[in-house]
C-alpha cells in the first residue's frame, strides 16, 4: 500500500470497504435473498418428495396424493426404467406416416412414408435443451395405441381405443399437413411402426434377427 492509498483510507467520511457475499448487502436485500433461498429450498424438497413418491412402491401416501404426484411428474419428470433389467429395451421402434392429399385440381395423391420418429430424434440430437414434445409425444401416443389395441389393431377398450386413435390421427395430420402447398388438403392418414431388433455387439456370439418388421394401421379419414 502506497502513501496515497493510506491517505485516502484516513480521509474523514470515507465509506468502509463492503463485506463479501450476502453480508455486504443492505438489510432489506439480505431479507429478500434469504426469502428467495428459502423458497428454492422448499421447491427442491417438494420436487424430490414428489418424484420419490412416484418411483417408490405403492403406499398409502402415494395413493392418497396420486393426482398431485402424477400432475407434477408427467410428462417432464417421468421415470422410465425400461433401460434396466429384467426387461431392457432391445428394439428400435419407429413410427412412420403417410397421407392421401387432395390437390387443387381434385386429384387424390398418396405421399410416401415419412419417418416421424427420425424427425423427432434429429430435433433432439445435440440439443442442450431438447423439447419434451419431441421426446415424448409420438412415443407415448404409440404406446397408448398399442396398449389399448390387439395385434389385429382392434380396440380392447372402446373408450381408450377411440381416444388413442384420435390422438395418433391428430399428430400425423398436423405433422404431414404442415408443409403442404396452398390449395392442397389431407383427406386420410395412415401410420405404421417399423420394429428392428438391436444388433448384438461385435464381441458377442449371439445371433440377432435385425430385419425390419412393420405393423400397418388402416387408413383414417381426417
Amino acid at each position: 500500500m502506497d502513501a496515497n492509498e493510506r491517505e485516502r483510507e484516513d480521509e474523514p467520511g470515507s465509506a468502509p470497504p463492503r463485506a463479501p457475499g450476502l453480508a455486504g448487502l443492505s438489510l432489506p436485500y439480505r431479507i429478500l435473498a434469504a426469502l428467495v433461498l428459502a423458497a428454492l429450498a422448499v421447491a427442491v424438497c417438494l420436487h424430490l418428495g414428489l418424484v420419490f413418491l412416484h418411483v417408490a412402491p405403492s403406499n398409502t401416501l402415494s395413493k392418497r396424493n396420486a393426482g398431485l404426484v402424477d400432475g407434477w411428474v408427467y410428462p417432464e419428470f417421468e421415470q422410465n426404467w425400461k433401460l434396466f433389467a429384467p426387461n431392457p429395451l432391445q428394439q428400435n421402434i419407429a413410427v412412420e406416416a403417410r397421407a392421401q392429399v387432395r390437390d387443387g385440381d381434385g386429384a387424390l395423391v398418396t405421399t410416401g412414408w415419412r419417418d416421424l420418429s427420425a424427425q423427432d430424434a434429429a430435433g433432439i440430437r445435440h440439443s442442450l435443451l431438447p423439447s419434451h414434445t419431441r421426446q415424448n409425444e409420438l412415443r407415448r401416443a404409440w404406446d397408448f395405441f398399442t396398449g389399448s389395441h390387439d395385434e389385429e389393431n382392434k380396440a380392447t377398450d372402446a373408450e381408450r381405443g377411440e381416444l388413442s386413435e384420435a390422438y395418433l390421427k391428430r399428430i400425423a395430420g398436423a405433422r404431414l399437413g404442415a408443409g403442404l402447398p396452398d390449395g392442397q388438403r389431407i383427406v386420410r392418414v395412415q401410420l405404421r411402426s417399423a420394429t428392428r431388433a438391436v444388433a448384438a455387439p461385435a464381441w458377442s456370439e449371439e445371433k440377432t434377427d435385425t430385419q425390419t418388421y412393420y405393423r400397418e394401421l388402416p387408413w383414417w379419414t381426417v
